[in-house]
């Protein structure tokens, strides 16, 4: 609208200046004089001025008559296209005149007139492969969907237009949410080019969403091929969906499948912690327990994890705790210093019934870094050494507000994930998980048992039958009366449980 009365102002201020040119020139006096073949001609100015113009247009309609006229004559001598050449240029001149002003058009944020110019290309010119391309971005650009899917679906026939058609088309669905019909478009777009990496990247993502692991493993593959993908790179992430691999069929109730992926899995990438306690459970299936212990250990030595403590744990489910506390030394031994063995070796001295031991090995991990876990088996110790139920409160009161430690971060959108996953459930980012400390008010969220949920070291073995106590809140653990010591199955112990899981079950 406000174009349209732009243009009409432009033209009436034309015509007004026009006007007001023509007033001046006929008000100004003397004489244009011309002389031809000694005769002289004498012209006002502004009929000097119409002369001029009315001269110009018939040098332009001159040689617009000598082309029709030599088109006649190659019609004459035998060329049978010359006056159709002729016409078809004009046409085509236009045409592409208004292709331009389209392209011009869309790129400026106008797409109903690039619609418009669009459908005047494709009258006059005769390339669909270009009109009809621009008139598919166009009604996408102006929200018109139908017209936007009929021409993609109108380019589909040509070899040439194929791949970008159907790229159209997938990212219409897309749009919609229909992901199942946009995984198909996304594998014929791939076939089509199977090295576009940004269809590469796209058919990876939609096939782990839908949990086609063996294709993003195919897909993986091409991108390696291809170079788009590091070597390093591509092997952290094959072993990711091999592991996936594993958990499918697990799920699926196949065992010998299951062993099989999770150690392949593990083969892949050592350091990666799921793949290692899947494959140690598997090799423990196989009484292969060297084995289970081997991967356990060489994961470890990557990044200690309570996850690989509780597998380390399942090999030997049916040992005594002192037994454990021994046969947890090569861990320790392999990463001395790192928090993780710290905290465990705690724990696995209160499950010993070593108060001073576990507080000794414990340090000053409640002071330099007080977590939730790590004060809960502070409050565990200092109520296994009988220290004044005061004490214990407080430090319980403590752990309410302290961090919850380290968990599954996903460093792409910072969403926190109880378990690992290889696509982040919030921004569908791939391999984008990492085991740290979430920074801000993450990290300091309230103590839950929902949140934080606890891993037995005895997992394998059943809970003994002794009754146990109603667990409560961590809130309320600090204020109530703390139950008669009952050391009920010390053997049993949940690393990176909750506080009041921990003193439960050391109370």
């Amino acid at each position: 609208m406000l174009w349209s009365l732009a243009k009409i102002a432009v033209f009436l201020a034309l015509i007004a200046a026009l006007a007001v040119g023509s007033g001046l020139l006929a008000e100004q006096g003397g004489s244009v004089r011309i002389w031809v073949f000694d005769q002289e001609f004498t012209f006002s100015p502004l009929m000097a001025l119409l002369g001029v113009i009315v001269l110009l247009v018939l040098v332009w309609l001159s040689f617009r008559v000598i082309s029709f006229v030599l088109a006649c004559l190659r019609f004459l001598n035998g060329d049978e296209t010359a006056i159709s050449r002729y016409f078809d240029r004009n046409r085509e001149r236009r045409g592409y005149a208004a292709l331009s002003e389209g392209m011009i058009a869309l790129a400026s944020g106008e797409p109903v007139l690039a619609m418009a110019r669009a459908r005047t290309a494709e009258r006059l010119l005769n390339q669909p492969e270009l009109t009809r391309l621009l008139t598919a971005q166009a009604a996408e650009a102006a929200g018109d969907n139908r017209a936007a899917t009929e021409a993609w679906k109108s380019l589909l026939g040509d070899e040439q237009t194929r791949f970008v058609a159907v790229r159209g088309l997938l990212r219409q669905k897309l749009a919609k949410g229909d992901t199942a019909t946009a995984l198909k478009l996304a594998e014929q777009a791939f076939a089509l080019k199977p090295k576009h990496g940004e269809t590469q990247d796209l058919l990876l993502k939609l096939q782990a969403e839908g949990g086609d692991w063996a294709g993003a493993r195919g897909t993986l593959s091409q991108k390696l091929r291809s170079g788009e993908l590091p070597r390093s790179v591509y092997r952290r992430r094959d072993a990711l969906l091999a592991l996936q691999e594993a958990k499918t069929v697990l799920d699926e109730g196949s065992s010998i499948e299951a062993r099989e992926a999770a150690i392949e899995a593990n083969k892949l990438s050592p350091d990666l912690i799921p793949a290692a306690v899947i494959a140690a459970r598997a090799l423990v299936e196989k009484e292969d327990r060297k084995g289970a212990t081997r991967v356990l250990k060489k994961a470890w030595e990557a990044q200690p994890h309570p996850e690989l403590a509780t597998a380390f744990a399942g090999v030997e489910p049916d040992e005594t705790p002192a037994q454990r506390l021994k046969r947890f030394r090569i861990l320790f031994q392999a990463r001395p210093d790192h928090e993780e063995s710290r905290l465990t070796e705690a724990e696995l001295n209160l499950a010993n019934e070593d108060f001073l031991a576990a507080k000794t090995v414990l340090g000053d991990l409640p002071q330099s870094h007080p977590t939730q876990r790590s004060l809960a088996i502070l409050a565990a110790v200092e109520r296994g050494m009988v220290a004044p139920d005061d004490e214990v409160r407080a430090v319980l009161a403590r752990a309410l507000s302290a961090s919850r430690g380290a968990e599954w971060l996903c460093e792409k959108c910072g969403a926190i994930h109880a378990q690992w996953v290889p696509v982040c459930a919030s921004c569908s980012g791939f391999d984008t998980l990492a085991w740290r400390e979430p920074e801000g008010v993450q990290a300091h969220r309230p103590a839950s048992g929902a949140g934080l949920e606890p891993l037995l070291f005895a997992a394998t073995r059943p809970a003994p039958a002794v009754p146990e106590p109603a667990a409560l809140p961590l809130a309320e653990l600090a204020e109530a009366d703390p139950p008669e010591p009952a050391l009920d199955d010390p053997g049993i112990l949940l690393p990176h449980a909750t506080p009041d899981e921990i003193l439960r079950r050391v109370t």
